[in-house]
């Protein structure tokens, strides 16, 4: 099969899949308003490209969270991917080390960080969930610094799981209940039953490890889930600051009031994030505090933006509006559905091209020529940029910490 887009490989990954593993990788919250919005911010802003200018020689090259990267994405974590593909994790780490990206390993995934870390010598980040018992997350952050992580990823917007729909539409639950429905939603997805379906539920096993769980995904969805640190608080950043040494950045800001907080608690970076759209249902994109969220921004901080990237020129409309880069969710996942390793290298080459092409059509041959003189000035740009430019920017240094 020939896939031109990221949409192929999603079609592909659709028909792939059970529908209980289909529904996991692309449902939302609720009535999917968050969700829909996120794919609506980036298809409503329009380009300005400058013509006449020599592109014949373009660099996409930048550096986020201290580590290289051939043009400004991160292979992002998701969670459970062992029910896309054996192996999952790294397959990502090796298609993202491929592609010149880092890999963020989430604290949910289905490899061991130290497998992870044998299958590919590219950047590591580690994506933070902290439950009730922090020695966990302690132990965790230890064992990532052990095999030389670098950045964290501390994720804040899951105190709960948000309202899934689909998970009772479809009977998905941890550990899996095998009613006649699930069978046969299985049994009729011969191809996935005979590559994943025949090694059984993936487990969670760098959470099964630093909670001493063993085997077991009932007890490590528990510890997931119900067992989710409620009271992490804004004075906990220090708590994290005695027990990793390198970049931190805060996962899950979704206002311009936060992102301040982030930077007030001093915050190497934020990713302005509402979790792909499967948390809150009706929260605002990323994209709609990113201007005003990089205009108050101090010097040396970064920020990341995640939720609904499907195009090589999402990429260059979120960096044009002040990010440092993005994080990519889904777009890799549907390629390792479709086609494994070379499902996820396909996807990320497709964005590579489609980036490297989006900023020869507008006149930028660097990623610092890529600002937010390349987007039309109407419409939903004017009305980021003039929230940025003409609002009073908030005073990071008066907010008081929480």
């Amino acid at each position: 099969m020939v896939f031109a887009n990221v949409a192929d490989y999603r079609e592909a990954a659709r028909r792939y899949l059970p529908d209980f593993a289909w529904s996991y990788l692309e449902g939302g919250a609720e009535d999917a308003i968050t969700m829909r919005r996120n794919r609506a911010a980036y298809e409503s802003i329009a380009f300005a490209p400058k013509v006449l200018v020599d592109v014949s020689t373009v660099s996409t090259h930048t550096t986020l969270g201290g580590c290289e990267a051939a043009w400004p994405a991160v292979v992002g974590p998701t969670g459970l991917n062992g029910l896309y593909c054996r192996g999952a994790e790294e397959a990502l780490a090796r298609a993202a080390h491929a592609a010149g990206l880092p890999f963020a390993l989430s604290t949910a995934s289905t490899s061991l960080l130290e497998d992870v870390r044998a299958a590919s010598d590219g950047a590591l980040w580690l994506q933070l969930y902290v439950q009730q018992d922090r020695r966990i997350a302690e132990d965790i952050m230890a064992r990532a610094r052990a095999a030389r992580f670098s950045t964290l990823l501390l994720t804040v917007d899951t105190p709960v799981t948000g309202q899934r729909d689909h998970y009772a539409r479809t009977g998905f639950t941890l550990p899996l209940r095998w009613t006649p429905r699930l069978l046969w939603d299985i049994a009729t997805h011969p191809r996935w039953l005979a590559k994943v379906g025949v090694h059984g539920v993936p487990q969670l096993v760098n959470l099964a490890r630093s909670a001493r769980l063993g085997a077991g995904i009932e007890a490590q969805a528990a510890a997931l889930g119900r067992q989710m640190d409620t009271s992490l608080a804004w004075r906990d950043i220090a708590w994290l600051r005695r027990h990793w040494h390198g970049k931190i950045f805060i996962k899950g800001i979704q206002t311009v009031a936060d992102a301040a907080l982030a930077f007030r608690h001093e915050a190497d970076g934020v990713v302005l994030s509402n979790h792909g759209g499967r948390q809150l249902d009706g929260a605002l994109s990323p994209i709609d505090i990113l201007a005003h969220t990089a205009a108050i921004a101090p010097r040396g901080a970064e920020i990341l933006v995640d939720g609904g990237i499907r195009r090589g020129s999402d990429i260059a409309k979120a960096v044009a509006l002040g990010a440092q880069g993005v994080l990519l969710g889904r777009a890799p996942l549907y390629g390792l559905a479709a086609d494994g390793l070379d499902g996820a290298r396909g996807v990320l080459a497709l964005l590579c091209n489609e980036f490297d092409i989006c900023m020869r059509l507008l006149g930028c041959t660097s990623i610092a020529a890529l600002g937010a003189d390349r987007l039309a000035a109407h419409g939903r740009v004017l009305s980021l940029l003039s929230q940025a430019t003409h609002a009073a920017p908030l005073n990071v240094t008066t907010i008081a910490p929480t």
